[in-house]
């Protein structure tokens, strides 16, 4: 299968591109920069990766740079992996209109954009596909500081379910990963107070395991997932 991971140079986007080729499929890797651990996935799979890159706050770029001069209308997509987020973390009293602006552009905005560009995609290549959007457990367990980043997940899996339900009768799936907090990059700005604080709200009292998210949005991808749309998947360790 031919598939779009965005943010796929480091964390969640890289262990998923990896494991999707280690699957055997063709990935097109989109980030901003290109990480050590990215240039020895394409060392070691030169025939099944392709990388672009590129800042997804230019929605108004997703047409022209990703479909038409990189992927090309020919090419069959199968799925698309929505993982690229920045997070903007504050409390509600300190809220920075142009940060608010610049989250919901690379968060929301960008990824409504490349969805309509997959789904066009998919149409003409008469694919049933399949389309998992990367949210996060603060759009349903409140955590100080994260309501503006909550909001922008909240806007994708309401997206995400109405989009299964336009686009179901085609074969064309939209789920949601509901992630819980990960040893990641972007969560490495939080102490490790904070992270002890997060991790004793689950039932298993620790960090996601970033393998264990990848595998399923793997799963979610494939034909074995078949029957599996407009649902939100929690991976979170039993966030309570």
């Amino acid at each position: 299968m031919n598939i779009i991971v965005t943010g796929a140079s480091k964390g969640l986007g890289l262990k998923t591109t990896e494991i999707l080729l280690q699957n055997g499929d063709t990935v097109y890797a989109i980030s901003r920069t290109k990480s050590n651990e990215l240039t020895l996935l394409e060392d070691q799979y030169k025939e099944r990766i392709q990388w672009l890159s590129m800042d997804l706050d230019a929605a108004d770029e997703i047409r022209e740079r990703v479909f038409k001069d990189w992927i090309g209308f020919d090419t069959a997509i199968h799925g698309f992996v929505n993982n690229a987020a920045m997070a903007y973390d504050d409390i509600i009293t300190n809220l920075q209109l142009p940060s608010l602006e610049k989250m919901f552009s690379v968060n929301v905005y960008t990824p409504m954009i490349l969805t309509k560009y997959v789904l066009r995609q998919m149409l003409l290549h008469n694919v049933k596909g399949s389309i998992v959007h990367i949210s996060s457990i603060s759009a349903h367990t409140g955590y100080k500081g994260l309501s503006m980043y909550a909001a922008t997940k909240g806007a994708l899996e309401a997206f995400s379910k109405n989009t299964a339900r336009e686009w179901g009768e085609k074969g064309i799936r939209s789920n949601c990963l509901v992630a819980g907090f990960m040893e990641t990059n972007m969560s490495a700005t939080l102490s490790e107070n904070q992270k002890n604080r997060i991790y004793q709200r689950t039932s298993m009292k620790q960090p996601v395991e970033v393998g264990s998210v990848a595998e399923t949005i793997r799963f979610l991808l494939s034909k074995e997932a078949t029957s599996i749309t407009g649902q939100n998947i929690h991976v979170d360790n039993g966030t309570i």
